[in-house]
């Protein structure tokens, strides 16, 4: 027998339609939620540990919130709920690129324990505007899967810097030591591989790079012009800019050329 079909957490009315009404509600569990996994980590935000917090019973909260799948996935939406976008791009894909990659990046920052899930396909309604924004920003008429790969690019950026600053910030709260505190301590060893001469990528880095030693926010920029550069290779060439196709009834066509 087929199993039944599954009920998406965003198909189930916040409270039912008969009944006392609730004493609680999903954003009030949520809520807790974040503020405890924001403090602890997400394993640290139980059903139990939630229900303490609200001064409920854990089991009640089940009525609320069916599932620690459930949970998940509104505290995904949740943080995803305070990127500041605007309605639609502004035609200026690199200027939203930017826009939204800064405003990933520091909610990312606020919630490191959203590293990773918010590629879940849990498309509650802030995770849609997001994935909306992202990929009208992208939308010169090209294939949808072009749109959905340089979206990825972005993406898969961010998390990246966004897990080695969180890297560095963790090391410097367990020894105290900061990147350049880590780099001075190495400095002996250093020397010796660069007189060794026998890692000569290593040595070019050492003696030319600057990417090393720019502050987090220095960093994140250049990366993420570099990866614009590379998202520019798989967009139509005709990209730098374009009127929003947000007009009524304009859909997704490319913009006019104009006469043929």
């Amino acid at each position: 027998m087929a199993d039944a079909e599954h009920v998406n957490i965003w198909m189930l009315p916040e409270r039912p339609a008969r009944g006392p009404r609730p004493a609680y509600s999903r954003a009030q569990i949520t809520e807790a939620a974040v503020r405890i996994a924001d403090a602890e980590g997400l394993d640290a935000a139980s059903m139990r540990r939630i229900a303490a917090e609200i001064g409920a019973g854990a089991m009640s909260l089940y009525r609320y919130v069916p599932s620690r799948t459930d949970l998940i996935e509104l505290m995904i939406d949740h943080a995803l709920g305070e990127l500041d976008l605007p309605e639609h791009p502004s035609g200026d894909w690199r200027g939203d690129v930017t826009l939204l990659a800064g405003r990933q990046r520091a909610m990312l920052l606020r919630h490191p324990w959203m590293l990773g899930l918010r590629r879940r396909p849990g498309f509650g309604p802030n995770q849609l505007r997001l994935i909306e924004f992202g990929c009208r920003a992208l939308d010169f008429g090209q294939p949808i899967d072009d749109i959905l790969a340089a979206y990825a690019m972005l993406n898969g950026y961010v998390e990246q810097a966004v897990a080695e600053q969180l890297t560095w910030i963790e090391e410097q709260r367990r020894t105290g030591m900061s990147r350049e505190d880590v780099m001075v301590r190495n400095s002996a060893y250093v020397r010796q591989i660069l007189a060794s001469g026998e890692y000569p990528m290593f040595i070019r880095i050492i003696r030319d790079a600057v990417q090393p030693h720019m502050d987090d926010d220095r960093r994140f920029h250049y990366g993420l012009d570099r990866v614009m550069t590379c998202m520019a290779a798989i967009l139509p060439t005709d990209n730098t800019t374009r009127a929003p196709a947000d007009t009524p009834g304009e859909g997704n066509r490319p913009p006019d050329t104009g006469p043929h």
